[in-house]
């Protein structure tokens, strides 16, 4: 089977809700991570064969295929193709596995993986909630109902189970939400953010600005200002302050063939070593994770120790921490520039976004391996592992 290598990864900086890029249309955010792509790479854009999309609000300003809208929306021809694709947080990370699978297959050999969501201008979950109010029903079928009776899935709850079932602490979970601000602080205030970053054009009171550093990071958070929070359900753990901030965000992975490379000059980055998505308990769900790395390793003959740096999307702390405890991670390697709680999780924006600073990342550590890994609605999970080249 053919090779398919990572060429450019982009990303724009998070954006709180109703913050900087509120004013954004998700099309004209998602346009300017694809203009970027082609902007910073020396090749032609109409060689670029598909764009994937991933993402999970598929409605008003996100809706009628809202990857082919932003390729009409960008600088790109409007002869390449595009997809819109849900599998819930990890959709553009399944927008990237589709498009090296259609690179390894040797059906294409350009693919544009990407991700764009607007938290703000798409609220999470409206697109249910304007159905069930019009009295046009709800997801949850008579013989969905018979499977799962009296249950909603609620990644919310799904992350209470997870707390209780490893054993973790209120005082664990904002302690490691503390870690995730120091370390994306540190990122910040280095630059290591610079190169995967698309600066957006924005309006504010004072007059237009360029929107190119993380809104939602708290620079004078500390442990008893993050531990005062207040809980979101009486007894348990989860606060507001230990789970991924709501965000606006869009980004873009270049993914092509080793044919590619040669014929359009270009520079491989990373090459994509293992693809693995996986599904279990829709209840507990966020626990999916686990067991998709676990099989990533069975497949890919890997292990943990081989891997230099990991990227564990923090929808909830306890997400991450449980992923170390039943891997045997070192969590020094985790989510080294801070992850979801102090930089956002843009829904389906998330994949691509993760995998734009993972590979920086490795390059700005001299890492070799990567690990990226994605807990989803309906229990499920994206584990992808990259080899930088």
């Amino acid at each position: 089977m053919a090779d398919a290598y990572i060429v450019d990864a982009v990303r724009t900086a998070g954006g709180r809700r109703g913050g900087k890029l509120a004013g954004v249309h998700p099309v004209d955010l998602g346009a300017a991570v694809l203009d970027s792509i082609a902007d910073r790479n020396d090749f032609d854009p109409a060689a670029i064969e598909d764009v994937i999309m991933g993402c999970v609000m598929q409605g008003g300003e996100q809706a009628g295929d809202v990857g082919r809208n932003i390729v009409l929306a960008s600088r790109l021809p409007n002869s390449i193709p595009s997809v819109s694709i849900d599998r819930q947080c990890g959709s553009s990370q399944q927008s990237m596995m589709f498009a090296a699978q259609g690179v390894m297959s040797g059906t294409q050999d350009i693919v544009l993986a990407a991700g764009i969501e607007s938290m703000t201008r798409v609220p999470m979950g409206s697109t249910s909630m304007l159905f069930k109010k019009e009295g046009m029903g709800t997801y949850k079928s008579p013989r969905l109902e018979e499977a799962y009776p009296g249950i909603m899935f609620s990644q919310f709850m799904g992350a209470e189970m997870l707390v209780k079932k490893y054993g973790f602490t209120r005082e664990d979970l904002d302690q490691f939400a503390l870690e995730s601000h120091q370390k994306a602080i540190a990122a910040t205030q280095s630059g290591a953010f610079a190169n995967e970053i698309v600066g957006i054009e924005v309006d504010t009171p004072e007059g237009k600005i360029v929107h190119n550093s993380d809104e939602g990071i708290r620079f004078d958070a500390t442990f008893e200002s993050l531990s005062g929070v207040k809980l979101l359900q009486e007894g348990g753990s989860i606060t507001a302050a230990n789970a991924s901030q709501i965000c606006d965000g869009a980004s873009a992975v270049l993914i092509v063939s080793e044919k590619a490379l040669k014929e359009h000059g270009l520079t491989p980055r990373a090459r994509i070593v293992n693809l693995t998505v996986t599904a279990g308990d829709p209840v507990i769900m966020l626990e999916e994770p686990l067991f998709a790395t676990d099989r990533a390793f069975q497949r890919s003959g890997m292990k943990i120790s081989d891997i230099d740096l990991y990227e564990v999307n923090e929808a909830f702390a306890p997400v991450p921490l449980a992923w170390l405890k039943h891997i045997g991670g070192d969590r020094s390697k985790i989510n080294v520039h801070g992850g979801a709680i102090a930089l956002g999780h843009p829904l389906g924006a998330s994949g691509t976004k993760l995998m734009a600073t993972l590979l920086n990342a490795l390059e700005a550590r001299g890492g070799r391996y990567g690990l990226q890994t994605m807990c989803e609605g309906g229990g499920q999970a994206n584990v992808t592992i990259i080899e930088r080249v």
